[in-house]
């Protein structure tokens, strides 16, 4: 859906140990192929020690997803990490799955269902966050049409981010860019055209 995406809400990581191999699931926000290469970068230099940094990362940029299984059998740790960015419906986001072998191969199906569960409970440790192409603005109006604005911005879903109570009222407020244009509208006819809004910023931000 054009202006939304979903992400995760922070950088994290999980590990559990599968037939004494060690896997360690990390996850972080990105936002370009530079980030997530550097950030692959900081897990490789962390866990230089490990047997396998295997990475996946998805990015709204140019719709870019790439993948790597970094030494083990094709198929078998890269593609299932970017599934599961992909199942959980992620973009602008980058897994590494860091595994210390412990001397007991897997197989392949092993090692599919191992990265799976790495990249998994990685992204269970960081919660995914919402983000909107959003307009932040400011009305200021007499107290007489507090009472409308509440109503108006509560049937909007307006999201209020300041408000401030002194010889006017000022609200800081937050919409979706699609439904902006028909809130400034709304608000133009309750005050007869007097309350225009002043836009303060236009971007990706949370509206939950």
């Amino acid at each position: 859906m054009a202006g939304i995406y979903t992400t995760v809400r922070a950088a994290s990581r999980d590990e559990f140990v599968e037939r004494r191999s060690r896997f360690i699931g990390h996850v972080f926000p990105v936002t370009t192929e530079e980030e997530a290469l550097a950030r692959l970068d900081e897990v490789r230099r962390e866990f230089r020690d490990a047997s396998h940094n295997v990475y996946a990362y998805i990015l709204r940029e140019g719709s870019r997803q790439r993948y790597s299984d970094d030494g083990e059998p094709q198929g078998t740790a890269g593609l299932p990490v970017l599934t599961v960015l992909q199942g959980e419906g992620l973009t602008d986001v980058c897994a590494v799955v860091t595994r210390y072998f412990g001397g007991i191969l897997l197989g392949g199906g092993g090692l599919v269902r191992a990265y799976t569960q790495g990249a998994k409970i990685a992204v269970e440790a960081a919660g995914k966050r919402v983000l909107r192409e959003c307009v932040t603005f400011c009305l200021c109006a007499d107290y007489s049409l507090y009472g409308s604005l509440t109503r108006l911005t509560a049937s909007h879903g307006a999201a209020v981010v300041e408000s401030d109570f002194g010889a006017l009222v000022s609200l800081t407020l937050r919409l979706p860019e699609e439904r902006y244009d028909a809130f400034a509208a709304d608000v133009r006819d309750l005050s007869a055209g007097a309350l225009i809004p002043d836009v303060l910023s236009r971007g990706w931000a949370d509206m939950e």
